[in-house]
């Protein structure tokens, strides 16, 4: 729960300084309304990071829709959300009829079909649009459940011919589909005011070559082209191909089959001659309406995107780094223009010029990839660097003891001499409550009867056990009262409180240390008082019991002879006055030991609450310090340089300049974190979220925190070198360090067989400030040996830049998933699998 809440206030801070305008970043603008359609179960987990990734860099993004098409199988039931209003959705149309392939049956009876739903709450920013069983919850996500069946993890013969046939013969799944398409054509033209133009809308199709349910990719592509045509002049439309090869190493043989079929597929699609029609488009009254395709290449450009780059390296982000691509890819397309003055020096991206670059004398379409890097200020691992050394500064001034004698540590517990004498005598009845003892009645017996009695002996003769009973009544009893309902560790937390009003400067550890067991500390002087009582206690108990031995005749009372009642008033008196004020004394030493252990007892459990506290101040802070490293070690290694040391020194530094004005212990105010003692009373997690609202107070708000990407890292990079020494990094060779490591990462995200391939075209694009510094060196770092084009999308940009390489041109036969997974999709053909909803014979050759 903590690392959780560390991870948000993480993202969340990362967010905010991207978003910040001014010095900080600004976001970009789409021109035209778009929308993501998702086929497959597959690609699902393509839905947030892409929701998520066009939110952050967007600024008008709250108006773009998503779709997602997943099947009616019972792995899709695990994520898709329901309305809650199953039932029949109104007229059923009549199914599909492609003029390509299989024909299909005639119509069968409708079944009840699941309404498509809108899921969920609104807001996205830093937060997560899944709930915690999977399912998307965000009002511009709508989802299609294609009505057909199929088994996770299956490897049926037939599986995608069946499916499509399914798709077909199933009355209820196209009025649905529209149903779907409708509410997203209507959701775009409430978000209109949103983009500076509504002429046309982008829409990218997502799927996963190896998901069986992009069979049905022709079909809700054109539909949804042909339900956007209503609103919209144009519809252009990308399709991006993911491959998957590490998932591919688990089931290759059937996995790489589905993906050789869908490629062979796509190959159709983006010929020059193709053509479509079916009755895809269903009225409310079920009547159908054919959807038709005339000869030309179904998308703009497909994008093959896999999680393995050209050099065959596995990104360690998995299709992390596809999903980004998409969403910068959609930008660098549909970005609106701002206003700049560097129109000749840096070409904005064109899509006619780009697809003519990438398409054969013969007019053959080839596909396109790309990479992506980044150089940025890691603000996630900073935050939490930052908190950690923010965190770790306040436990070292807890743990500064101020120099207290030890009278004055029993005194800040309120466990001093005086404090305890005036809590013994506040529980011990007065000694003027002896002199009713003087009515106590006597039995009748002569004093010459008892002269020669000790004087214990004396008193039991006359009074019997009265004197005791009534000394035990008043005294003794009304004392053991009074102990019972002193709260021991109510006492030591009222003094402790009163003591630090006084003290500030006295943190838990001083008190953990004070109330355990080191020389000097409160326990032992407790326990040294407690002895000392023991002693006391015992002697006095002896004089007494001497005393009582003592014979009546030899007592020095006041005595007239041949007055024997006068006498015995005399001794009676004599008794009360020195057994029974002896008796309150040694009662009083009786009070003052049972007072002192119980406060040992309650010191002890006070310590074992301190140091509970401490133990868990502590496991906070390795959690912090794993959180942080752990963070820093998924940045670049050269990027990530230094974050722990050099944010050290700048969180110390913050932190004294905050004391120096509001006081040395301004970090334990009120207003801040509180009285150290109460700093777990929350819980972890409290604690952790007010820790984090004052580091961001007193740290985080700081100019140095404000500072652009470039002289943050200049500043990092030489923190550990000493003064004068000539190693220091000279702020051009950061610039070529930063280039490389922007050229390397940016590697294209799939395997071909031939890295220099025929009709290789390549563009570049820098997402960050036109007018810096790094930007400039990257424009002039190979200017006259270039042979790519190269652009900036220029964003008001201070934490960092991003570099997107476009490569296109290559085709079917250029890709190594292909020749590798031919093989396999050959031989189970062969052994009477169908992959294909369509009729074989129309596909392209085998390449």
């Amino acid at each position: 729960m903590v690392r959780q809440k560390l991870e948000q206030f993480a993202a969340a801070y990362d967010l905010a300084e991207e978003r910040s305008t001014g010095l900080g970043d600004d976001q970009s603008s789409i021109h035209y309304p778009a929308v993501f359609l998702f086929i497959g179960d597959k690609c699902k987990e393509a839905i947030e990071p892409i929701m998520l990734m066009n939110e952050k860099k967007w600024e008008n993004s709250e108006g773009l829709i998503y779709i997602h098409a997943g099947a009616q199988s019972e792995s899709a039931a695990n994520f898709a959300v329901s309305s809650g209003q199953d039932g029949p959705i109104g007229q059923r149309g009549q199914e599909g009829q492609q003029t390509q392939g299989w024909e299909p049956p005639a119509p069968e009876p409708a079944a009840p079909f699941e309404q498509p739903t809108a899921y969920g709450t609104a807001g996205m920013q830093g937060r997560s649009v899944f709930s915690q069983s999977g399912a998307p919850h965000s009002p511009r996500l709508l989802h299609y459940r294609i009505p057909v069946t199929l088994q996770e993890g299956s490897a049926a013969p037939a599986a995608r011919r069946d499916i499509y046939r399914q798709f077909y013969e199933e009355a209820e799944g196209l009025p649905a589909l529209n149903r779907v398409l409708r509410q997203a054509s209507g959701a775009l033209a409430e978000y209109g005011r949103l983009y500076p133009s509504f002429d046309r809308v982008r829409l990218s199709i997502i799927t996963r070559v190896d998901d069986p349910l992009n069979v049905f990719v022709p079909e809700i592509s054109l539909l949804a082209e042909a339900i956007f045509r209503q609103s919209f002049k144009a519809v252009q439309m990308d399709l991006y191909a993911l491959i998957s090869e590490r998932e591919g190493a688990e089931a290759f043989g059937y996995s790489s089959s589905l993906g050789v079929a869908f490629l062979r597929e796509l190959e159709l699609m983006q010929q020059l001659d193709y053509e479509f029609s079916a009755p895809l488009h269903v009225t409310e009254d079920g009547i159908s309406i054919p959807v038709t395709h005339s000869p030309s290449p179904l998308f703009d450009l497909v994008y093959v995107l896999s999680d393995r780059d050209e050099r065959g390296i596995a990104s360690l982000n998995g299709m992390q780094s596809c999903y980004e691509i998409i969403s910068h890819i959609s930008l660098l397309k549909n970005r609106q223009q701002k206003e700049q003055a560097w129109g000749a020096n840096n070409p904005a991206y064109n899509n006619t010029s780009f697809k003519n670059n990438i398409m054969t004398e013969s007019g053959r379409q080839g596909f396109v990839s790309a990479g992506l890097s980044k150089v940025k200020r890691p603000n996630q691992s900073i935050a939490l660097a930052v908190i950690y050394h923010f965190y770790h500064g306040l436990l070292k001034r807890m743990k500064q003891e101020p120099p207290l004698s030890g009278a004055e540590k029993l005194s800040f517990f309120g466990l001093d001499a005086a404090a305890l004498e005036r809590a013994v005598e506040g529980m011990l009845p007065s000694a003027e409550g002896l002199s009713e003892m003087h009515g106590l009645m006597t039995n009748d017996v002569s004093y010459s009867a008892i002269r020669k009695l000790s004087l214990r002996e004396a008193e039991e003769t006359l009074f019997g056990g009265g004197g005791e009973a009534f000394f035990r009544s008043n005294f003794e009893e009304e004392a053991a009262r009074h102990l019972k309902e002193l709260g021991a560790a109510d006492w030591l937390d009222k003094a402790v409180t009163r003591s630090l009003e006084q003290r500030p400067d006295v943190q838990l550890y001083a008190l953990a240390a004070w109330t355990g067991e080191e020389d000097g500390g409160v326990a032992v002087q407790l326990r040294n008082s407690r002895r000392e009582t023991e002693l006391l206690l015992a002697s006095a108990k002896a004089e007494l019991e001497q005393f009582r031995q003592g014979r009546v005749e030899e007592q020095s009372f006041p005595r007239v002879p041949l007055m024997d009642r006068h006498n015995l008033r005399s001794l009676i008196r004599y008794l009360f006055d020195n057994v029974y004020s002896r008796r309150r004394d040694i009662l009083k030493l009786e009070l003052k030991l049972k007072l002192v252990t119980k406060l040992e007892d309650a010191l002890q459990m006070l310590h074992g609450r301190y140091q509970g506290e401490i133990m868990q101040l502590e496991a906070l802070e390795r959690e912090l310090r794993e959180t942080a490293l752990s963070s820093i070690k998924t940045a670049d290694d050269y990027i990530g340089q230094n974050i722990m040391e050099y944010y050290e020194r700048v969180t110390a530094e913050l932190m004294e300049q905050w004391e120096t004005k509001r006081g040395r212990h301004a970090f334990f105010a009120e207003g801040a974190l509180g009285d150290s003692r109460r700093l777990m009373e929350n819980g972890p997690e409290g604690l952790t979220d007010r820790l984090i609202e004052v580091c961001k107070q007193t740290i985080l708000a700081s100019p140095l925190f404000k500072r652009t990407f470039e002289e943050e890292l200049l500043q990092r990079a030489n923190v550990t070198v000493e003064y004068g020494n000539k190693t220091v990094l000279t702020k051009e060779e950061l610039f070529k360090k930063l280039y490389r490591i922007l050229e390397d990462n940016a590697a294209i995200q799939v395997r071909l067989y031939d890295y220099t391939q025929e009709h290789r075209y390549e563009e570049k694009y820098v997402f960050g400030d036109y007018t810096s510094e790094l930007v400039r060196h990257i424009f002039q770092a190979d200017e006259t040996s270039r042979i790519y084009k190269l652009g900036c999308v220029h964003e008001q940009r201070s934490s960092g830049l991003e570099k997107l390489n476009l490569m296109g041109g290559f085709h079917l036969e250029d890709l190594m998933y292909y020749l590798n997974g031919k093989v396999y999709y050959e031989t189970y053909s062969q052994n009477g699998y169908e992959f294909h909803g369509i009729d074989r014979a129309l596909l392209p050759k085998l390449r």
